[in-house]
């Protein structure tokens, strides 16, 4: 099993129809284009309608990954699912996505890592098939935040920042004669510090607010709606993207001037701007989507993966170094040849 490593085999991206813009927010937001551009960098997002669910966008972004793949829906043997914005409490939404793709009987797997979810879960997916466990296995991210957003004054910082969305990729077992040519993941780096859980995060519903899950004071209150000290996002996010990707780097005896491309989780474009400046990392190597789609959480990465390759800014044998930051605080990267 020495040469056996995985490689993304193939990438699907759904995104809703509804597409609101920053002067669309503007009509019941105390806000602006240029405020909120000026601040994150979005121009638009993309909200689902009537009753689309997590796991809907995820269906359509999952058949067509397992397509561009070559492969049929009965050749994946296990899916990894990352969502913050599951369809129920529980189960698992990758148990919904199961039962839509038709595939019953696989491993089905969530991941609440929030935005470093998609990361997380190529980690997993990568070491089942380097054990030689798995050959083809389903990692997806999908959002649909749009239902669960502040749409008032009281939540307009978070509000403006986030899109649905949902990417999915399929990867494969593959084997390695030549890891300057040949696609596949060289490593993953993991990590968290729960000191920081509530500068980002959702205090209601909750097991631990005491004898209800959720209280009338607490729905008035606006706790079911997230929260945000954006500073210390901000911060941190930085310090710990810089690191990670170094780290993956370093465990891989790469260097940052052998990478072609990045892949930056899409949170806000002063963070990814910071990063790149600070990393001395070319302009042109950084491809950013959150113009676009705003903040999509655990589907940015796949989603950017999506479009680079349509756009042919991503294409074949070129390395790649991707990297998240999110609520957790959880951080990670990977290293991948595509």
């Amino acid at each position: 099993m020495k040469n056996i490593y995985s490689k993304i085999s193939g990438i699907g991206k759904c995104i809703p129809t509804k597409r609101v813009t920053n002067d669309d927010l503007a009509k019941f937001l105390s806000t602006s284009d240029e405020w909120i551009k000026q601040r994150t960098g979005i121009e638009q997002r993309y909200w689902v309608e009537n009753n689309e669910s997590t796991s809907d966008l995820a269906f359509v972004a999952s058949q067509e990954a397992i397509s561009k793949a070559g492969l049929a829906k009965n050749d994946i043997e296990m899916i990894i699912f990352a969502t913050l914005s599951p369809d129920h409490f529980f189960p698992g939404t990758a148990c919904f996505l199961q039962e839509k793709l038709g595939i019953p009987g696989i491993a089905a797997l969530d991941v609440r890592q929030q935005c470093t979810g998609f990361l997380y879960g190529m980690s997993i997916a990568d070491l089942y098939i380097r054990q030689g466990i798995y050959k083809n296995i389903l990692v997806v991210g999908a959002e649909v935040h749009s239902k669960g957003l502040d749409k008032t004054d009281r939540g307009r910082d978070v509000t403006v920042l986030f899109g649905d969305g949902a990417g999915a990729v399929v990867l494969s077992r593959t084997e390695v004669n030549d890891p300057k040519r040949d696609s596949h993941i060289y490593s993953t780096h993991l990590h968290a510090d729960g000191t920081y859980a509530k500068e980002l995060w959702v205090p209601a519903p909750g097991m631990a607010n005491g004898s209800e899950l959720i209280t009338q004071a607490e729905v008035i209150d606006g706790a079911q709606y997230p929260k945000m000290n954006g500073r210390q996002v901000f911060t941190h996010a930085v310090r710990s993207m810089c690191d990670v990707i170094m780290e993956g780097l370093k465990h891989s005896n790469l260097t940052i001037e052998e990478v072609d491309f990045f892949a930056f989780h899409q949170a806000n474009l002063r963070i990814n701007e910071k990063v790149a400046s600070l990393l001395k990392i070319p302009e042109k190597k950084v491809f950013n989507t959150i113009q676009k789609y705003g903040n999509t959480t655990a589907a940015t990465i796949p989603i950017g993966l999506y479009d680079a390759l349509s756009e042919h800014r991503l294409t074949p044998g070129m390395l790649v170094a991707s990297a998240a930051f999110g609520s957790g605080f959880t951080w990670a990267s990977s290293i991948f040849r595509y």
